[in-house]
């Protein structure tokens, strides 16, 4: 929004701003944020930062948690939520060694950076070009109990169909499964899903199409326009903000949570990508397969390599695995194919010009960081690319037919992806040195993220399951 400190300061007096807050990104990808008075927004704080205690941010120990955060003065926007009138801005983190401030390599803005730096280096490309499909359900209302004497959660629509003889309604139920593109009246959440691209559009945020998805409790889709990756993963964050709080501000509830409804679709975060060199399509080659080049056929390689190891990043929560099973337009199968939504890594045949030819992987949702996830697959790609691993070499496809509808004969000489979270860390923890390439990821980083994961198995391992009840209370 503004190019400079001068420029920024004259808007806040202009418009009578009274706080800037400053949106900061912890370890899981949830915002953090801290507020100060407009008028501290002055050339000194944008040459000093702001000092601020991270120890409580879920990264790696460091031997002092006194970190200092710079604005982005470009990234500022009006927030519509507060009361009084607010100036929201991302950032970048530093720490403070040796008396002197250097970039925190762990914060998830730098990393995103760091991954787009040895990527140049490799002078493989000169962009990572995504567009993420925003997949999420919308509630009236939910309740959870976690305790000694109760387990167990409610979701409460009143457009599934298992509300019909729950409260009087006009009869409008959207069948189990039954969702994808359903019109008025049954698309209860039409204006809401207006309302967040609306505020899309108002902060900078091309909206491609959105509709209402498959599940039939309240599932949409928001699907953005391709861009850079580093401004799409701020996008992320803030498509998540604004989604959350638009519903909020309606009585309403949305989650990206993978599997919010048994036996209902669920909740995927596509990403679709490409890589770009002097403002030309590297993945762009006239009458092979797709139209898709050596290289995009070798960052395919890299990604079918590691994407069981992906995994850790792209599905880091439980929930994870219990959306990628068989039977609801969620990958389970190691492969390549295009116009196939059964395998990991889909190729749209509708992209066929130069600009547009692409590939989305299919599996990622959004409860892991997105920083993380856009530049891990990146990563992962660039690795195909070094070592030149061909996806048809390793047998992963082309599969041109549906996965779901082989014999079990015929899937078990396939490769899928982990069963669930146990057997994502498991690949990670073996599989994840190509993220150390460049020292983009450091290692302090991926021992952290590892431990956490840990600790989220335990908890929920942990604790007795309403289904444990059913199957075993009488034995």
């Amino acid at each position: 929004m503004f190019k400079n400190i001068t420029e920024a300061m004259r808007y806040i007096a202009e418009e009578e701003i009274e706080f800037i807050d400053f949106k900061l990104v912890d370890l899981k990808g949830r915002y953090r944020h801290l507020s100060i008075p407009a008028e501290r927004l002055n050339e000194k704080l944008m040459k000093n930062g702001i000092g601020f205690d991270a120890s409580n941010y879920g990264y790696a120990s460091v031997e002092k948690s006194d970190m200092v955060f710079y604005p982005d003065l470009g990234s500022a926007v009006l927030d519509p939520f507060t009361e009084r009138k607010t100036l929201s801005m991302l950032g970048n983190v530093y720490m403070i060694k040796e008396g002197d401030n250097i970039p925190f390599q762990q914060y998830p803005r730098n990393i995103v950076t760091a991954a787009v730096d040895y990527m140049k280096k490799q002078e493989i490309a000169d962009e990572m070009i995504i567009g993420p499909e925003f997949e999420f359900s919308v509630f009236d209302g939910m309740s959870y109990e976690v305790s000694s004497d109760a387990i167990g959660y409610r979701l409460y629509s009143e457009e599934s169909e298992w509300s019909a003889n729950e409260v009087p309604s006009n009869g409008y139920h959207t069948l189990k499964k039954g969702g994808y593109h359903i019109d008025l009246p049954h698309d209860k959440s039409f204006d809401l899903r207006n309302e967040i691209c609306s505020a899309l559009k108002h902060y900078g945020i091309d909206v491609k199409y959105h509709h209402h998805e498959v599940g039939g409790s309240g599932q949409q889709e928001i699907e953005v326009e391709l861009e850079n990756m580093l401004k799409l993963a701020d996008d992320t964050m803030m498509i998540k903000y604004l989604t959350k709080n638009i519903a909020g501000s309606g009585g309403l509830s949305a989650t990206f949570m993978p599997k919010p409804i048994y036996d209902e679709a669920g909740n995927g975060m596509h990403v679709h990508m490409l890589l770009r060199k002097k403002g030309k399509n590297v993945f762009y080659e006239k009458g092979q397969y797709a139209n898709l080049s050596q290289t995009a056929m070798y960052f395919i390689g890299g990604l079918l390599t590691h994407v069981r190891s992906l995994c850790a990043f792209c599905n880091p929560s439980t929930n994870s695995y219990k959306r990628l099973v068989p039977g609801f337009e969620a990958p389970v199968t190691i492969g390549f194919a295009s116009a196939n939504r059964s395998a990991v890594i889909r190729i749209p045949s509708y992209a066929k010009s130069e600009d547009s030819v692409r590939f989305e992987l299919r599996n990622p949702d959004a409860t892991g960081n997105p920083y993380f996830i856009y530049a891990a697959i990146l990563m992962a790609g660039l690795d195909g690319i070094v070592n030149k691993i061909d996806p048809y070499r390793q047998n992963w496809g082309p599969f041109d037919f549906n996965l779901y509808d082989l014999s079990e004969e015929e899937k078990a000489k396939l490769e899928h992806l982990p069963a669930n979270l146990e057997e994502a860390l498991a690949a990670f923890e073996e599989d994840h040195d190509y993220l150390l390439a460049g020292n983009v990821f450091p290692q302090e980083l991926l021992d952290n993220w590892i431990k956490m994961l840990k600790k989220d198995l335990r908890e929920v391992n942990s604790k007795p399951h309403p289904v444990e009840f059913k199957l075993y209370y009488d034995l």
